[in-house]
């Protein structure tokens, strides 16, 4: 018989070996939220789901369950051959740890399969992440990247991860570039998802002596950060990159590439042109309009961002500052590793 797991037993147990945890729950469902790292291999696909909850509501459980068991019957040879493929240990799960995951796992079991189910489901888990992130102690010190719009900080914490350097990229985390153009040509992820990868990360680097990421404000996109990191941010180290505008406007062209997303980029323009002085603004729709981007990207930087990023340039004391003068995004990763290493930051 197989055997109930609690969100704790499993994370220890993948401290010491690598689990692959299955989700059984519904495409969308799964498309949704789900654990970091869980494939889904559902029970019932959206339509089914539906079908068997009308039942359920309208007829009887007795009604929904037949139906239920003969969906599954139907499928379960191309179920239990899709667990086959999957040699690690595994651990099950649905929305409360319900039917659908105790079916799931009777019939691994019963294959001879080493199967556990999740106690609670997803759900157990989302109340694990929450209460995790309000009380967690984060003890790295912070290293914090600074710049105008378009200094590749971004592409400076890839650089510096591919370097073994230890990094939290929020705006990957949050599939959104944190500006009102920095959904386009992504899909963001909502808060549940965020925060599960979010902690996943954390727990990745809570014994390393400091971390590197991007000075955020608290929401990302569709997403809010969590008080203590944003307080971590805050105290930390601010290393402060000046580059060209020549050169940002360049970085941006290459990541946001608007000539794919032409509309989107005029629709999210439309919500910031009237704080924009307007002569500028109406260039700047000119431009738009003739596909001539880098004036587009320049007159933003000129007259939107850069004055915004003025303030927050100032609001920090010299002794937790450091200002890197860079050409282009290789010289400032040359000199932030300088800086790192000059100052004997290790991990």
């Amino acid at each position: 018989m197989f055997s109930d797991i609690s969100i704790e037993d499993l994370t220890s147990l993948q401290q010491k070996e690598k689990v692959a945890l299955i989700d059984v729950r519904s495409p969308s469902e799964f498309n949704h939220s789900t654990i970091p790292g869980s494939t889904n291999i559902p029970v019932f696909t959206d339509g089914e789901r539906a079908e068997i909850g009308t039942l359920y509501k309208q007829k009887s459980i007795e009604a929904a369950k037949q139906r239920g068991l003969e969906i599954i019957s139907a499928k379960l040879p191309n179920f239990i051959n899709q667990f086959n493929t999957i040699s690690e240990p595994k651990v099950v799960f649905c929305w409360r740890g319900g039917m659908r995951s105790k079916t799931a796992a009777t019939m691994i079991d019963l294959m001879g399969m080493d199967v556990a189910r999740l106690e609670g489901g997803i759900k157990s888990y989302r109340n694990w992440v929450v209460n995790s992130l309000a009380t967690f102690e984060f003890h790295p010190d912070m290293y914090v990247l600074n710049g105008y719009t378009g200094s590749g900080k971004t592409i400076l914490l890839e650089q510096l991860h591919k370097a073994s350097f230890p990094v939290i990229d929020l705006e990957g985390l949050a599939k959104h570039r944190g500006s009102i153009f920095g959904q386009i040509g992504l899909k963001p992820n909502n808060q549940t998802t965020f925060d599960s990868i979010l902690l996943n990360d954390l727990l990745r680097l809570e014994l390393s002596s400091y971390v590197l990421m991007e000075a955020e404000s608290r929401r990302v996109g569709k997403v809010s950060l969590p008080d203590f990191l944003m307080t971590k941010k805050e105290e930390g180290i601010q290393i402060f990159i000046d580059m060209p505008i020549e050169e940002r406007v360049r970085n941006i062209l290459d990541e946001y590439q608007p000539w794919d997303h032409h509309e989107d980029f005029v629709k999210a323009f439309q919500i910031i042109k009237r704080r924009i002085h307007t002569p500028i603004a109406k260039q700047i729709d000119i431009d738009l309009q003739a596909e001539n981007y880098s004036s587009v990207v320049q007159l933003l930087l000129e007259y939107y961002y850069d004055p915004k990023y003025e303030y927050s340039k100032n609001q920090y004391p010299e002794n937790r500052t450091y200002s890197i003068q860079a050409k282009n995004v290789d010289e400032a990763f040359n000199s932030i590793q300088q800086f790192l290493v000059g100052n004997k930051v290790t991990n």
